[in-house]
């Protein structure tokens, strides 16, 4: 294989099938590469959900790329749908952040972003919504809160993708870059050697494999989670049940993800008995109604965690023609909107609309606070 492309693109979840999609839409000849099938890891396992933001309140870069991604959302859904035919499921649900304990106090977080959310307390909450637990002290409110399904909105991007002539290329493992000076001249992979003007990685938890040989090791690596599908049988108009990292996404058929785990397991994506055992007790917990659901499925991703909690986005230092998008973690759905705009304006030699300087793979990768 040695068509030349103006983009190549190393890694089919939703971050590349996005950039993938944005860079022909804008007239560019992509082509993308999975070591698998397109948007079977990561981007598959997620719950999907899109926390609410306001960009005229977002202080930091990290900030205005969440609040850009769910700015774009709603188009981009509609977009799809008018393309493909295939509905992601993309809907405004509201969720509430669950509180056990009186002494809980709120976060002032949501407000300070200029995001519209609303107190509830005991009486008015289980009032409200009468299957919460009684354990659920109160809960914040927020009606802007929205979700995707997973599944369906890949499979709209791949639809997307190839109409507009993205060449896809699966069971493709990439061996190596090969590195002339200051560029990257071509990708050796298993089903040959592929060129490209430019090339971005974007293999999520696999990206570290691909960088380190050019000098770079920033720390992506794989952290597990585990969720389980709950079946009701019938519909839950619920909204998003938030309580910490876990969360009860109600789809609206009757089904309920219940997550999710995180877990430092290496490139080992399978469930366990302990992990799901906890997740079912902690649904049980909040919905005692969630009992007598049926256990549809378990499954278990490999999230893209860094460092410091941020993803790298720009350019790899010293190699002009190679960029970067990885390491999303838990936020490679939501972020991904917005992420895949930065990424074909840098593509395509376009100004970002977003600063990358916080983003830089060179970055001091200190953890979060």
């Amino acid at each position: 294989m040695t068509d030349a492309a103006d983009v190549l693109i190393l890694g089919g979840g939703v971050i590349g099938l996005t950039t993938a999609w944005f860079a022909a839409e804008a007239g560019a000849r992509v082509t993308l590469v999975d070591q698998g099938d397109l948007g079977q890891q990561a981007s598959w396992a997620g719950a999907g959900i899109l926390a609410p933001a306001d960009l005229a309140h977002a202080r930091t870069p990290y900030e205005r790329l969440h609040a850009q991604s769910i700015a774009l959302y709603p188009d981009l859904s509609q977009k799809l749908r008018e393309q493909t035919g295939i509905d992601n499921g993309y809907r405004v649900c509201g969720g509430l952040e669950l509180f056990l304990d009186s002494g809980e106090t709120s976060s002032d977080e949501w407000r300070g972003e200029g995001v519209a959310c609303r107190e509830y307390k005991r009486d008015e909450l289980h009032r409200l919504y009468p299957y919460l637990a009684p354990s659920v002290e109160r809960a914040l409110f927020l009606p802007g809160m929205a979700q995707v399904r997973n599944p369906r909105h890949l499979q709209a991007l791949k639809a997307a993708c190839a109409a507009l002539g993205v060449r896809a290329i699966t069971h493709c493992p990439v061996q190596r870059l090969i590195r002339s000076g200051n560029r990257i001249e071509a990708v050796e992979t298993s089903q040959g050697r592929l060129t490209a003007e430019r090339y971005l990685v974007a293999a999520g938890a696999w990206s570290e494999a691909l960088l380190q040989p050019l000098g770079f090791r920033p720390g992506i690596r794989p952290i597990r989670g585990q969720i389980a599908l709950l079946n009701l049988g019938a519909s839950a108009a619920w909204p998003l049940l938030l309580r910490g990292k876990r969360y009860l996404v109600p789809r609206g058929d009757g089904r309920i993800l219940v997550g999710s785990t995180e877990e430092d397991a290496g490139f080992v994506p399978q469930t366990t008995a302990s992990s799901i055992a906890d997740l079912l007790t902690f649904a049980t917990s909040l919905v005692s109604e969630l009992a007598r659901a049926e256990v549809e499925r378990c499954w278990a991703g490999l999230r893209p965690g860094s460092p410091d909690g941020k993803p790298f986005l720009g350019v790899v230092p010293g190699v002009d023609n190679l960029f970067v998008a990885a390491g999303h973690f838990r936020a490679g759905l939501q972020l991904s909107p917005a992420t895949a705009l930065l990424m074909k304006e840098l593509l395509l030699g376009e100004k970002p609309t977003i600063a990358l300087d916080d983003f830089r793979l060179d970055r001091p990768t200190l953890p979060p606070a």
